[in-house]
């Protein structure tokens, strides 16, 4: 079986070689769109990688052409059939993999859908929070929700990867710990074993992090995961992740070059911003507490706006392309 995306690279580079391309191929996936055009029959199937264009010839596949008239939007069908260049001047700039299309020799209907509650491709905010939590595994098919995990994604991928070139160890910490005075309050769980104790949820690895450094692990980050049990704000919420990360016996400059060097892998592009920020090395005498933000935000307002702006750029780029408006 083979990912869409695997089918766009590979009929890309056989195309970029002048090579045919003809692959056979079984896969199961979400139906999309159903277009008759009498003897042909046009599905439109997606994974993550978005959409491939299927085709039913009844000529070539008679019960599977009778199969996909009962297919309807959200419908599971597993096809099977040859991956082929599309003939010329019928390719879709549109699709990832508008250069093929699967011409079908075997089709099974794995399972059918009652009607969502809500428009999936082409969703334009016709319902609202409460509806798309309640169909969350509905909502997660939009491409924007896609779009987003897989930024996600990269951002972690691109800070591990880095992370690890500088020779630092990902250590995983307790999450159920003991109660330490912090800046919030602690969510509590209380212990089956011994009635009247409770564990604590950690609201950052601070204690763990100290406890690496002294056992001698001199560069240690962890993506860890925090809870805090406070009034929620803009920029606050119940639990949140975090990247922590410590060193034994850092300067000054060790600490810019590190995080600098950091965003630098995760934003590749340079920004004007940025290197304005670069440019002005900031007094960490003055930031304590809380309180930095207050600090920073002269020095990162225009950085946040770049960053703003390239998110939005990114969410209306994935809006207009298959499957419309998410």
């Amino acid at each position: 079986a083979q990912s869409l995306q695997q089918l766009r690279v590979r009929g890309g580079e056989d195309a970029a070689h002048g090579a045919p391309f003809r692959l056979r191929t079984d896969r199961a996936q979400r139906f999309l769109q159903r277009r008759d055009l009498g003897q042909l029959v046009l599905l439109h199937l997606g994974d993550r990688y978005r959409i491939t264009q299927v085709v039913i010839d009844s000529a070539e596949s008679p019960e599977e052409h009778d199969v996909t008239e009962t297919v309807r939007s959200e419908y599971v069908v597993r096809v099977s059939g040859t991956i082929s260049k599309r003939r010329g001047g019928m390719e879709n700039d549109k699709l990832a993999t508008g250069e093929v299309e699967l011409r079908v020799t075997a089709a099974d209907l794995l399972s059918g859908s009652e009607t969502p509650p809500f428009q999936i491709e082409g969703f334009s905010g016709e319902v609202g929070e409460d509806t798309r939590l309640r169909y969350r595994y509905l909502d997660l098919r939009r491409e924007q929700m896609r779009e987003a995990l897989m930024l996600r994604h990269r951002v972690v991928a691109a800070m591990r990867e880095f992370l690890d070139g500088e020779g630092f160890v990902d250590v995983e910490t307790p999450v159920l710990t003991r109660s330490t005075p912090e800046g919030a309050r602690d969510f509590l769980v209380p212990s089956r074993q011994q009635q009247g104790s409770f564990y604590a949820l950690p609201q950052s690895p601070q204690l763990f992090k100290q406890l690496l450094m002294v056992a001698g692990i001199e560069r240690y980050y962890q993506i860890a995961r925090c809870f805090r049990d406070e009034d929620l704000r803009a920029d606050r919420q119940l639990e949140f992740t975090q990247i922590d990360l410590e060193m034994s016996f850092p300067t000054e400059e060790d600490v810019y070059e590190l995080i600098e060097g950091l965003f630098h892998r995760i934003f590749p592009e340079p920004t004007e911003a940025w290197s304005q920020l670069s440019a002005r090395p900031l007094d960490v005498r003055r930031v304590a507490g809380d309180h930095y933000t207050m600090f920073l935000k002269p020095h990162v307002r225009g950085l946040a706006e770049e960053l703003r702006t390239s998110l939005e750029e990114a969410a209306e780029s994935g809006a207009n392309g298959p499957g419309g408006r998410p």
